[in-house]
């Protein structure tokens, strides 16, 4: 169950986006992130039994920070309205898949996989799919899997990547600019006893993809 001093920490800072009111409740906000390293320490002692990988991260290795980078961003609120947390070897700057916790009011939801893969990790995931495309829709096209994550999430190329063949059989798993998923938990889901089963819910049936993804960039 998460702290509700996370919540409201979050919806306070939501209405107060500027440094004056940050620096001034910095009590508030070192309450806030302890709280939720605190649950993010449990979630990687529960992710570790789904998926052993994970083992050795604490929760600073996976957390990220909340101030934003607005260097080149129309967007200059200095801070992030929400806490997260990527667990996955190697924490939260990895290459590899992992299990994403995001929290922000009205606005919470898990996933995982890989995000924004490199060019070159990219490639190989693209090049391990066309050689054994069957492998890869039993994953993604699972019955229980579908259920958490109906489609992989983001952005796909219009056409085939460069490369492969448009009449590709299964070009609908090659068009993707990220091999991730997300799904949206409930505020009174996240709030309640309900949220660890959520997450155990959630995260065992992205560990096939995730495994799938790391066999590949282990290899690289």
């Amino acid at each position: 169950m998460l702290n509700n001093s996370i919540y409201q920490y979050l919806l306070d800072l939501r209405e107060n986006n500027n440094r004056d009111w940050f620096h001034a409740n910095k009590a508030q906000y070192n309450k806030a992130k302890k709280d939720f390293e605190l649950f993010v320490e449990l979630s990687i002692e529960q992710i570790k039994a789904i998926d052993p990988s994970v083992a050795g991260n604490n929760a600073k290795d996976c957390i990220f920070r909340i101030f934003r980078d607005v260097r080149f961003s129309n967007d200059k609120r200095p801070y992030k309205t929400n806490f997260g947390a990527f667990i996955a070897r190697g924490g939260r700057k990895s290459k590899y898949g992992g299990y994403y916790i995001h929290i922000e009011p009205e606005q919470c939801f898990l996933g995982g996989g890989c995000y924004m893969p490199e060019s070159k990790t990219l490639k190989a995931i693209r090049e391990e799919i066309f050689h054994h495309p069957e492998e890869f829709k039993a994953i993604v096209e699972n019955a229980e899997f579908k259920k958490h994550y109906p489609e992989l999430y983001g952005d796909k190329l219009k056409t085939a990547p460069r490369g492969y063949p448009k009449d590709f059989e299964y070009i609908q798993f090659l068009n993707h600019k990220h091999y991730a998923v997300s799904k949206s938990i409930s505020d009174e889901t996240v709030t309640s006893d309900k949220f660890p089963i959520a997450i155990q819910e959630a995260f065992e049936v992205l560990h096939p993809l995730n495994q799938f993804l790391n066999d590949i960039v282990e290899d690289l």
